[in-house]
């Protein structure tokens, strides 16, 4: 075992959106890491047979992440199953988009609470108690959609910017404390996502260049949390090969 595998041994992560995607992937990742693991989603089928399939200690928690209650329910739940908390991975989300005639307005507004009212709160839940434990890590994943500007995803793109904005502020605010924070924005990565955009007969990237997969985060997710103590990764930007950002 190398020194960056053995920083993350015995470690404890909670991810949220984990019943899918890139969140199911980085739990996969993190326990083959050595984490114990806490995981959440909406889907408690998912969630309960996710961790019978992980190598290491996984314990869910079926909830909605914009619901005010459950970051704090995380936290006490880590701490109740062992006893702290050390990895926060922000990684639920959703993606709502369309034209002005079409758009689901009320589905932009759970976006919102979603993709960026949880973050903000789980966030600062988290960082308080890693705070004054004098160590810990927060990654919030972002989007390549931050960086760019799509007339049917302008709310998409601004919460993820905000996101960004958000965690670049925490991590100053945080500096000296032991508490590391930063974001991964992953290009298109093929997710279930993409499932429900093409069943409505919207058009998908994916389906016009490579995209990437949920594992290629994850590993750049594992990669970020593997750094020495004295190393902040602020940001991770990671697109596929093809695409044009």
């Amino acid at each position: 075992m190398n020194e960056a595998q053995r920083h993350l041994q015995g470690k404890v992560a909670v991810v949220t959106g984990a019943s899918s995607g890139i969140g199911e992937a980085i739990a996969h990742e993190l326990s083959a890491a050595g984490c114990s693991l806490v995981l959440t989603a909406r889907r408690a089928e998912r969630l309960n047979a996710l961790c019978a399939q992980l190598p290491g200690p996984a314990v869910p928690l079926s909830a909605a992440i914009d619901e005010p209650a459950t970051a704090q329910a995380l936290l006490e739940l880590a701490h109740r199953t062992y006893g702290c908390a050390d990895i926060l991975v922000n990684n639920a989300g959703m993606l709502v988009s369309g034209t002005l005639e079409t758009i689901d307005l009320d589905g932009l507004m759970q976006m919102t609470r979603t993709n960026y009212d949880a973050v903000v709160r789980t966030s600062y839940v988290f960082a308080r108690a890693f705070k004054q434990q004098g160590a810990g890590a927060i990654i919030n994943v972002s989007s390549v959609g931050a960086y760019l500007s799509h007339s049917s995803m302008g709310v998409y793109a601004g919460l993820k910017q905000a996101v960004e904005v958000f965690s670049t502020a925490l991590r100053v605010e945080l500096k000296g404390s032991g508490v590391r924070v930063g974001t991964i924005a992953p290009g298109t990565t093929e997710t279930e996502i993409f499932d429900r955009l093409r069943a409505s007969g919207q058009p998908v990237r994916a389906d016009q260049t490579p995209a990437l997969q949920s594992s290629d985060v994850a590993s750049a997710v594992r990669y970020m949390l593997e750094q020495p103590k004295h190393v902040s990764m602020a940001r991770v930007l990671m697109v596929s090969s093809s695409e044009s950002v």
